[in-house]
């Protein structure tokens, strides 16, 4: 079941949305080598609590029921998504995905960013610079009368030129009252195909590449997705409404980036 949603509600949307920016930001000034995945994931709920809301993945139950133990995921190097924070310590070199949602006035945001620590190697770099790219192409083609397959198209091939892997077994979603909401939001695809974007759809964007090849394992915990190749993987995300014209992006990376730009 789709639920397209009123302008009243993506108001709601977006302020969820804004707060998830805000928490990442909050996070991007601790982000360094030497700090603990636990210690962002703390700051990340005493951030969202602190502003009225609950931090949506904790608790969340995985395919088995298991609840996720963190507000973040933070998904270092080879971890595509949903890694748990804890006693990982981030090194010069790494690169660390962190995801983050929220339910603020009824209404879910969710929202991701692959940061740099110190000095990362160019090929990685270049990674997530095609990775970020990829959203925004996607982003391009989530309005009114175009399809699903259209946004996962136009990621898949900016990628796959670029010999980048696709990861198939994860994808976007619909967003509002709850955080995974009809339809799945796949980062392939073909022109032309899929479920037809309306006004007033809301999804969740996110392409996860990899530098290698797109194939995925899961750790025992039941959580922690990483390449078969031990490669590295990028992951950027955003919410976005459908329009009849440009998407409007509900969440941000604009408080992120001022967070690193003083750096």
């Amino acid at each position: 079941m789709i639920f397209l949603k009123t302008e009243d509600e993506i108001e709601l949307l977006r302020q969820s949305n804004q707060l998830v920016g805000r928490t990442l930001a909050e996070v991007a000034k601790h982000i360094k080598p030497g700090v603990t995945t636990l210690e962002l994931d703390r700051v990340a709920e005493e951030f969202i609590r602190d502003h009225g809301a609950i931090p949506t993945f904790k608790g969340y139950p995985n395919h088995e029921g298991k609840p996720f133990p963190g507000t973040l995921c933070t998904s270092i190097n080879d971890v595509v998504v949903h890694g748990i924070p804890g006693k990982d310590v981030l090194k010069d070199g790494d690169i660390v995905s962190v995801d983050c949602g929220v339910l603020l006035n009824g209404f879910c945001g969710d929202s991701a960013y692959t940061f740099a620590i110190g000095q990362v190697d160019p090929e990685v770099l270049e990674l997530l610079t095609a990775t970020k790219e990829a959203l925004y192409l996607g982003i391009e083609n989530a309005i009114q009368g175009k399809r699903l397959g259209d946004i996962g198209y136009s990621i898949q091939d900016h990628c796959e030129k670029q010999s980048y892997g696709v990861v198939r077994e994860f994808v976007g979603h619909g967003i509002g009252r709850n955080m995974h909401e009809d339809p799945q939001v796949p980062n392939y695809g073909r022109r032309g195909t899929g479920t037809l974007l309306k006004r007033g759809l809301c999804i969740a964007i996110e392409p996860m590449i990899t530098l290698g090849k797109r194939q995925v394992t899961m750790d025992n915990d039941g959580w922690t997705v990483r390449t078969r190749d031990r490669k590295q993987a990028a992951h950027f995300e955003h919410t976005v409404a459908i329009n009849s014209g440009k998407a409007d992006i509900l969440s941000t990376f604009d408080f992120i980036e001022e967070v690193l730009e003083k750096r």
